[in-house]
């Protein structure tokens, strides 16, 4: 079966965010003479939201209610101020971006980077290609893996859940794709590729490009 749109992930799928993350993960937790984290630590704790992230980076007794806000309110911040010093696109997204294009293949965006931050990413990383929806977290839908932005998306785009293909990294990208009733593939060049088939990917690709035979 051929498709007519793409959802994608953000962060390990579109662009590798990894680097700016990781320094203001760490910057955060020097301040305060906390441990630090390697980037393939913080890896692992990205994909669930950026609350689960500074959760997650925290020491283990700085994890009640008010600590995490505290540091998440001060993470955002540094990070707004960061986002794109070592973030980059992967190799072959700005071909597939191109290709995508001039078939007319409908592109929108779903992430749990938080709303503002995903739209300055890609607006300033990727400026050149048209997203019609660019959807971060915020108050007016859930996470994912729950469905509902992306069911959002699809009806704001008027186009079936059945025609979008969604592209992403990690369980949390697949569990979505399938709960919106999409067809989702995994990105192995991500942060988090391990056991995609197991949780119901349809496809596995290694290289952007491969994606162009799933779109009509």
């Amino acid at each position: 079966m051929l498709f007519n749109a793409i959802i994608f992930d953000l962060d390990g799928t579109l662009l590798n965010t990894l680097g700016d993350i990781s320094d203001s993960v760490n910057r955060i937790l020097s301040r305060e003479g906390f441990p630090n984290h390697n980037e393939e630590k913080i890896r692992s704790f990205i994909g669930h939201g950026t609350k689960s992230l500074i959760l997650n980076s925290l020491p283990p007794d700085k994890r009640d209610n008010y600590s995490v806000q505290n540091y998440l309110d001060a993470f955002l911040i540094d990070y707004s101020q960061n986002y794109y010093k070592k973030t980059f696109p992967y190799n072959g997204i700005t071909e597939m971006l191109d290709e995508l294009t001039k078939k007319g293949i409908v592109m929108a965006v779903f992430t749990n980077k938080p709303d503002s931050l995903a739209k300055d990413c890609i607006n300033k990383l990727l400026p050149e290609w048209k997203f019609e929806v660019i959807l971060g977290s915020n108050d007016s839908f859930p996470l994912k893996p729950d469905p509902a932005g992306a069911l959002y998306i699809s009806e704001k785009l008027n186009i079936q859940p059945a025609e979008f293909l969604f592209l992403g990294d990690s369980v949390v990208d697949i569990k979505t794709g399938l709960s919106a009733g999409m067809f989702p593939v995994g990105a192995l060049w991500g942060f988090q590729p391990d056991e995609l088939i197991e949780y119901g990917a349809q496809s596995l690709i290694k290289d952007p490009m491969e994606i162009i035979k799933y779109l009509t």
